[in-house]
């Protein structure tokens, strides 16, 4: 019970100490919102062949980005910064078990990456009539909980790969960029080369993205569970912790 307490403390210090840094905090929350109003401007008069409008898409596209954003990116660089700047090996002499460390950071990142969906899916009804799918809300919510736990995981693995504070910013966005633009999150893939396709499919925004377009499409039925997509996001879950088990570092990396 101690233990457990400690790392509720530890979410409320990361908690506190992201809503003291206010500019930090605002860009958090206006990045994706600025993303989604310049795509809906550029795209905002097509239609696909589904019948949905541009809104219809890139509302569930940008929450998959501000998921993204607060957990993967998140998790990742500041594991790097922590532990390059000996925070991570500080903690290893104190009373907060290792697992409340990452318990509490991981918690805050899903915390923030929560308010983020709120504040997504509001505006894109508020401002493009984008109906919350409340008939589909159970469905919403598991892809929306396994896709920042598999993120999270992910981001802690990855971050054992970074060598150095100053590398983390590129290895981090070089990782996840290029996926964010062939996984229906930025742009709808239309008739693409099979390898990419493939290359899409294999890595977890892609089941991500689709099983929250599944979700939002307004012409679909059903209870909007995607089984095989979030099946996929469960493997990578599972090889994202085994990963982190494996090669996560508490010590700085030799200069």
């Amino acid at each position: 019970m101690r233990n457990l307490s400690l790392a509720l403390r530890e979410v409320g210090y990361a908690n506190r100490s992201f809503w003291r840094n206010p500019a930090a905090a605002f860009f958090t929350f206006v990045f994706p919102l600025v993303f989604m109003v310049i795509f809906n401007v550029i795209f905002g008069g097509q239609t696909s062949g589904e019948g949905y409008t541009a809104a219809d898409f890139f509302t569930p596209g940008i929450i998959v980005f501000s998921v993204v954003t607060a957990t993967y990116t998140n998790i990742a660089m500041t594991a790097v910064f922590a532990r390059e700047r000996g925070i991570l090996k500080g903690i290893r002499g104190t009373p907060l078990p290792a697992w409340g460390y990452l318990f509490g950071r991981v918690v805050h990142a899903v915390l923030i990456a929560a308010l983020l969906v709120v504040i997504v899916a509001a505006f894109g009804a508020l401002f493009y009539s984008v109906e919350v799918p409340w008939a589909r809300l159970p469905a919403l919510i598991v892809t929306l909980v396994l896709g920042a736990a598999t993120l999270c995981a992910l981001g802690l693995a990855v971050s054992s790969a970074v060598p150095n504070e100053d590398a983390a910013p590129a290895v981090v966005n070089a990782s996840i960029f290029p996926l964010l633009f062939i996984s229906n999150v930025f742009i709808r893939l239309q008739d693409p080369p099979a390898w990419l396709d493939i290359a899409g499919k294999i890595f977890p925004i892609r089941p991500f993205a689709d099983a929250m377009l599944g979700i939002y499409d307004p012409f679909t039925t059903g209870s909007g569970f995607a089984w095989d997509q979030l099946g996929i996001l469960a493997l990578w879950l599972v090889a994202g912790v085994v990963l982190t088990i494996r090669y996560f570092s508490w010590e700085p990396r030799a200069r």
